[in-house]
């Protein structure tokens, strides 16, 4: 871009046109993350891990109040360590990468590049854990993982990236359980609280739980697009880990028994939901709670006297209660100013002149609605408080409407074939609980199950695929 030509922002691909091609256009404008020469890696730029960590703070701060504690573990992994638990071992088997060799020497033991840590954890808990009075452990890490992906996408699938895992273990099989649904009301708080993005929120089927879990609930969200993304994850072990890994303790009636289990986590794939969820074609659109930078102040006639001073004032006087900017760039024109922090979805832009400076207002520019409005200088202070929750909660509230425009009911498979192909989205469908029609589903239209809700809905007495007596509810989609 000739900055001085003053051309605006290159275009972005347009969202209805080609949904693949605008997310990446967007994910390279708006500066969140580039390619690198490791296939299937991506470098997380500035902003775009700006993002990430108010996702970890926001979310960290939950965790402490739950009771979390924070622990780093190795990223290596000892193949006899893996393999200990054979059902986790097979799930990730594909995607498993390995070290082999040391400087020049071969290793006696292959290590695995940690897809997860459920094995590191359990055999640390073994030598940890002698007595009751030492539970619960609710432990959690934040760090990367490796899992080789044979198809990725920036956020959304890379071969490493960034998560938390949590894994504790518990005194009672009701413990357990308890804190697996606490983890999962915390990211359900997270995604529609920070990111505004409203959750379905349910239980896997069999076929797409957790590798060793006895059950795995999840957060689902929906995209513009009408494909899912499963955004957040909370499993419950049992003690499918703590009898291979010999993790016991002494109870309270002095008999040895075996712990019970959890594991969840959230990963930066949440900041491919949110480009894919709220963005537009004028690029990336952020919630007020979430953002970097909530507000941008663009002075105009930059170079005419007192506008720059003014502006710095205002910058000093709001930087003290919001996250702020202040664009003093002298060889960019206003108009490509304000597309470029419409481009990295900023909640708010104040424009600032000579002309406003006489009448002491400026003028706030909303990203989610585009609208204009001159507020007081003396005013804006407090007012902001009051837009930026306005924002947070339009966009919630646009993202749930999608979702509702994108959910259909199919009473058998005629309807669903038709259903996902005209109006791409969840669909509600009743299940006998054969894997078999989840498989043929699959094998038909592309949709997986996403979860069975907790909140059931009697659609019908017979399964959306077989015809035979249905057993749940189950919403159905597409995913990324």
């Amino acid at each position: 871009m000739d900055n001085k030509e003053g051309n605006y922002v290159k275009e972005i691909t347009n969202i209805e046109e080609d949904f693949t091609k605008w997310y990446t256009d967007i994910v390279r404008k708006a500066e969140l993350a580039d390619y690198t020469q490791t296939k299937g890696c991506i470098a997380i730029k500035p902003y775009g891990y700006a993002i990430w960590e108010n996702i970890q703070k926001y979310t960290d701060e939950k965790f402490k109040k739950s009771g979390v504690k924070n622990v780093y573990f190795p990223l290596l992994i000892s193949e006899k360590l893996l393999n200990k638990e054979k059902e986790h071992v097979e799930g990730f088997a594909p995607e498993v990468a390995w070290v082999t060799m040391g400087g020049e020497q071969e290793l006696e033991e292959k290590l695995c590049i940690r897809p997860t840590s459920e094995t590191m954890f359990s055999t640390l808990y073994s030598k940890w854990l002698t007595s009751w009075r030492d539970l619960p452990m609710v432990y959690n890490q934040w760090c990367n993982v490796l899992r080789w992906e044979k198809e990725t996408r920036p956020f959304l699938r890379s071969r490493e990236f960034l998560w938390q895992e949590g894994h504790t273990i518990h005194e009672t099989q009701e413990e357990a359980e308890k804190r697996t649904l606490e983890m999962l009301d915390i990211y359900t708080q997270v995604i529609e609280e920070l990111l505004a993005i409203p959750v379905l929120r349910g239980k896997k089927t069999k076929k797409e739980q957790f590798a060793g879990a006895e059950k795995t609930y999840t957060v689902e969200t929906l995209m513009h697009d009408g494909r899912a993304i499963q955004a957040g994850t909370s499993h419950y072990f049992g003690q499918n880990f703590t009898k291979p890994f010999d993790v016991k303790f002494q109870n309270r009636e002095g008999k040895e028994e075996y712990a019970y289990q959890t594991s969840w986590g959230i990963s930066t794939r949440l900041i491919g939901a949110v480009i894919m969820a709220h963005g537009d074609n004028r690029g990336l659109k952020l919630p007020p709670k979430l953002a970097p930078i909530q507000a941008v102040i663009v002075p105009i006639a930059i170079n005419k006297e007192g506008v720059e001073q003014k502006a710095q004032q205002l910058y000093n006087e709001l930087n003290e209660k919001y996250r702020m900017e202040i664009d003093l760039r002298q060889n960019y024109t206003p108009g490509y100013k304000f597309n470029d922090w419409e481009m990295k979805g900023v909640p708010v832009r104040i424009e600032i002149g000579p002309r406003d400076i006489q009448n002491n207002v400026c003028t706030i520019v909303r990203r989610d609605t585009l609208q204009k409005e001159n507020i007081n200088l003396e005013e804006i202070k407090d007012k902001l408080e009051q837009i930026f929750e306005d924002i947070q909660k339009n966009m919630y509230n646009e993202c749930k409407e999608n979702r509702e425009k994108r959910t259909t009911i199919a009473y058998n498979l005629d309807e669903f074939i038709k259903n996902i192909n005209e109006n791409q989205g969840y669909i509600k469908a009743m299940w006998c609980e054969n894997i078999e029609c989840e498989e043929k589903i699959k094998e038909l239209t592309g949709a997986h199950s996403r979860c069975i809700p907790f909140e059931q809905e009697h659609i019908g007495d017979k399964c959306v695929c077989c015809g035979k007596e249905a057993k749940c509810m189950v919403v159905w989609g597409r995913q990324y």
